[in-house]
């Protein structure tokens, strides 16, 4: 009912290869010695079907070894590229960081010298709105100036044109007349 005697034996070895490492050097150790006294007892020239079960026993045994090394590689290598990669990334974090702050600085000092910036603006604004209503006033003043000169300009000129007409007419007329005395043109005044 439970099989063949030979496939017990490897059934039960796949359970327990399959169990924890050190069950399994045990276990290993156990059927190897069982499976020997098994091979003792039957001694027969050709290759019995336990012989044939302890070579495929081996041949597991074999390749699980195998298999658990190059997992252990592999593991080995997949924990070496996170160790790397963790400093790179944690030394990246840091240099980030740093570079943050140094960002942040700037962006500090660079506000301060805008706002300054902005503050001298708005002052030459001022200044200048106030140069540009000095010029307006200034600009006025000489108009009024230049309108108060022409004017006098018109005046004198008419002047020195009437006096030097004056003079001309008593020139022509330049002959000598008696000049009245101080008394007589006193006397024409009362």
């Amino acid at each position: 009912a439970l099989g063949h005697p030979d496939r017990r034996g490897v059934g039960l070895f796949f359970v327990l290869a399959t169990s924890i490492p050190s069950a399994m050097k045990c276990v290993r150790a156990a059927l190897i010695s069982g499976l020997a006294a098994v091979a003792s007892a039957r001694q027969q020239a050709a290759v019995t079907p336990v012989q044939k079960v302890i070579e495929l026993m081996e041949g597991m045994l074999a390749k699980g070894k195998q298999e658990k090394h190059d997992e252990q590689v592999q593991f080995a290598a997949f924990k070496q590229f996170c160790d790397d990669t963790t400093v790179d990334k944690k030394r990246a974090i840091a240099e980030a960081e740093e570079k943050i702050e140094v960002l942040k600085a700037d962006i500090e000092s660079h506000t301060a010298h805008a706002a300054r910036l902005t503050k001298e603006i708005a002052e030459h604004d001022a200044d200048i709105a106030t140069w540009k209503g000095d010029s307006k006033a200034a600009t006025n003043v000489r108009a009024i100036d230049k309108a108060n000169y022409d004017a006098t300009h018109k005046d004198y000129s008419e002047s020195i044109d009437a006096l030097q007409r004056a003079i001309a007419v008593l020139k022509k007329q330049a002959h000598d007349r008696p000049q009245a005395s101080f008394a007589q043109v006193s006397a024409l005044k009362s």
